[in-house]
């Protein structure tokens, strides 16, 4: 029986639900290629079944920020999905922050494991910094999801070495994702 991941390519191409701005990139694209990029390699892989929020780069979700957020996670949600990845870039106005963190629902909680699997696959493929999983009962996409949970930051797109590797070898980060999945698992790697 095939795992179903959820892959929600945080924001949308346009407002409502824009993603954050930074060294002339737009998260909501930088998301939308690694979320596809990590959707090819599970489909390419029996044990996995895939989908994501947005299949082309122009799926606008929703009206309002509030509609975005609600289509992804009832979209999971209905689909029923076994585990839900959220994805997103960080953005600071301090330039120097660098690294991939996660935010989960709630510690412990079989999200956590996840997200930390996860985070060790980014940072063992794109060599960015792990600043670790963090509890945030706030966020929407972890609240209302069914399913163990995790919105993972990738890197800073305020940060230039962060953005240029997100923007320039986006297979690095799907590679980590579905590396770090694998592991989580127990799935042995494919040759």
């Amino acid at each position: 029986m095939a795992i179903k991941i959820y892959i929600d390519q945080g924001h949308n191409p346009q407002n409502p639900n824009a993603g954050a701005e930074g060294n002339g990139l737009r998260e909501q694209d930088l998301t939308y290629e690694i979320g596809v990029l990590t959707a090819d390699l599970l489909r390419q892989d029996p044990n996995f079944e895939v989908r994501l929020s947005r299949p082309t780069p122009e799926t606008s979700l929703g009206t309002t920020n509030a509609e975005s957020l609600a289509a992804r996670v009832n979209d999971a949600n209905s689909w029923g999905a076994d585990f839900f990845i959220s994805l997103h870039a960080n953005a600071s106005t301090i330039t120097s922050a660098s690294g991939s963190e996660a935010f989960v629902y709630s510690s412990p909680s079989p999200a956590v494991g996840f997200a930390e699997a996860i985070l060790d696959g980014l940072h063992e493929f794109t060599g960015l910094a792990d600043r670790g999983v963090f509890v945030r009962p706030s966020l929407y996409v972890l609240r209302r999801t069914k399913m163990p949970a995790t919105l993972v930051e990738l890197g800073f797109i305020t940060n230039p070495g962060d953005a240029a590797l997100m923007s320039q070898n986006p297979e690095l980060f799907a590679q980590g994702i579905y590396y770090g999945l694998l592991d989580y698992f127990g799935i042995a790697c494919p040759e």
